[in-house]
C-alpha cells in the first residue's frame, strides 16, 4: 500500500444538550435514521455514530476554534452540552466531504449546537454549518473543513485531505504580501479545474506568481486525524526563484 492508498476518515463532533437518546432520535430530520451505532442518510449511507460524555475542555476548544462567531444560543448549548454526537465517515474526495457535511447538518437540525472538525480543528456554529451544507459548493466545503495556520515563518493549511487534496504551505512573508494567495489556491484546488502538482506555476493577469513544490505530509503522524496522505504543496515565490538564480 502506498501513501495515497491510506483510507481517509472524517470525524465530526456535534455537541448538544439532549436529555436522553430518544429525543435526539425523535428530532432527526425526514429521511435520516439514527441507531445506537450509525446515522443512516437518505441514500442509505451509514456514518459511524458514537455518543461521548462531556468533558472539561471541549467547550472552550470549540469556542476558540470557530471560524465565524457562533450565536449566543449556540454557545449556551455548547457551554452546557450533555453529549457529543461523534460522526466518523468517509473522506478523501469532494463527494465524501459533501456526505459528511450533510451528516453533520442532520444532527444540528436535531438540536446540535454546531460542528467541530477533528481533521482540521475548525468549528462552526450550527446555523453557519447548515448554510454551508445547503450551499454545497466546493468553496463551502473548503471553508467548512480546511483550517489555515499562521506560524512565525510559514502559513499552512490543515484538513485538505478530507476532500482528497494536498495541503498548502507558503512563507509567512509571501502570504502577508499577497494575503489572498493561499485562499485562492485552496479554492482553485477544490474546484478541480486543473490539478496542481510538483512544478506547477500559478499565475494571474500580472504574470507568474508562485511555483508549487511537493513536500512531505508535514508535522502529523499517520495515526492523527490531521495527517494528510496526499502530502503538501509548498508555494515558492517566482521572484525568490529568479533572485536565487
Amino acid at each position: 500500500m502506498n501513501e495515497t492508498d491510506t483510507v481517509v476518515r472524517t470525524t465530526l463532533r456535534v455537541p448538544g444538550n439532549w436529555p436522553h437518546p430518544g429525543e435526539l432520535i425523535e428530532r432527526m430530520p425526514a429521511g435520516f435514521r439514527l441507531t445506537p451505532e450509525a446515522l443512516i442518510l437518505p441514500d442509505g449511507t451509514e456514518i459511524e455514530f458514537t455518543p461521548m460524555p462531556p468533558d472539561g475542555q471541549f467547550a472552550e476548544i470549540f469556542k476558540s476554534s470557530c471560524r465565524q462567531p457562533a450565536t449566543h444560543g449556540e454557545l449556551e448549548i455548547v457551554n452546557g452540552y450533555t453529549v457529543n454526537a461523534v460522526l466518523t465517515g468517509p473522506g478523501g474526495s469532494l463527494k465524501a466531504a459533501a456526505t459528511m457535511m450533510q451528516a453533520g447538518a442532520a444532527i444540528v437540525r436535531a438540536g446540535g449546537a454546531g460542528v467541530f472538525v477533528d481533521n482540521s480543528v475548525v468549528a462552526h456554529g450550527g446555523g453557519h454549518w447548515i448554510e454551508m451544507a445547503e450551499d454545497g459548493s466546493p468553496d463551502a466545503l473548503s471553508f467548512a473543513f480546511v483550517g489555515i495556520v499562521r506560524g512565525q515563518q510559514e502559513v499552512w493549511t490543515v484538513g485538505m485531505h478530507v476532500m482528497g487534496l494536498p495541503d498548502v504551505l507558503m512563507r509567512r512573508a509571501d502570504c502577508d504580501a499577497d494575503g489572498d494567495a493561499i485562499i485562492e489556491v485552496i479554492r482553485y484546488l477544490c474546484r478541480g479545474d486543473k490539478p496542481i502538482g510538483d512544478g506547477h506555476v500559478l499565475a494571474d493577469e500580472a504574470g507568474p506568481r508562485f511555483q508549487a513544490a511537493a513536500t512531505s505530509s508535514g508535522r502529523f503522524d499517520a495515526g492523527s486525524p490531521m495527517y494528510n496522505p496526499f502530502g503538501r504543496l509548498k508555494l515558492v515565490s517566482i521572484k525568490d526563484i529568479a533572485e536565487s538564480n
